[in-house]
């Protein structure tokens, strides 16, 4: 089975998800076997989840309510398509996965990142990405980056104040020193071009490494 398996973090307007797909294109030139998805959604069941969690209508979605629909989302699309792919020997790049329900539910909800940790160990049995790249920039940034985007969905999350973008921040810092050995920082302030260079370079160390164990 794969160890290729590589998520994609950060906050609202960190560029990841456009990262991704030219991530995509670079591999799959050099001739891997990519697969690319995202959370919550990937699949249908899991993407019928995500118009729940995202939907600014629901505003009075209960914290724990919203970090069990994440795991839920994450176990069905971790079984039914990321598993399979690793199988095959795929590279998976997933925009997003376990370390968004830490710093989002976790840390800036307040429901502690151990207590999400356990639900979502449940959900995926231990299965962690073998690579996290954290694309990092200010919260005010991201947000402002966001707004000049209008061709992008505006989701619940976009309506949360400042102060929440800023504890999401802090509660990725938190992960990173909990998962140092899988977390890598990408300072998402940089051009597109040099963000994915930089970003391609330590997938390339990362499954040479990989190779020699």
């Amino acid at each position: 089975m794969s160890e290729y398996f590589i998520a994609l973090e950060g906050g609202e307007g960190a560029g990841k998800t456009s990262i991704l797909y030219s991530l995509e294109e670079s591999l799959t030139d050099m001739d891997y076997q990519v697969l690319t998805t995202r959370e919550p959604g990937g699949i249908e069941i899991a993407e019928q989840i995500r118009e729940v969690i995202l939907n600014p209508k629901n505003v009075k979605m209960d914290a724990r309510t919203e970090a069990l629909l994440y795991a839920g989302a994450r176990r069905q699309h971790f079984i039914e398509k990321i598993l399979p792919a690793l199988k095959k020997d795929k590279i998976v790049l997933c925009d997003r996965f376990i370390d968004s329900s830490l710093a989002y539910q976790g840390y800036a909800r307040g429901l502690g990142i151990e207590e999400v940790l356990k639900i979502n160990k449940f959900a995926i049995q231990d299965h962690m990405p073998s690579l996290t790249l954290l694309f990092e920039i200010e919260p005010e940034k991201g947000l402002q980056r966001i707004a000049k985007n209008i061709n992008r969905e505006q989701n619940r999350l976009d309506l949360e104040n400042i102060k929440f973008h800023k504890l999401v921040s802090k509660g990725y810092q938190i992960v990173k020193k909990k998962f140092p050995h899988r977390i890598i920082s990408i300072n998402a302030n940089q051009t597109f071009e040099k963000v994915k260079s930089d970003a391609l370079h330590h997938i390339i160390d990362h499954m040479q490494i990989c190779q020699k164990d």
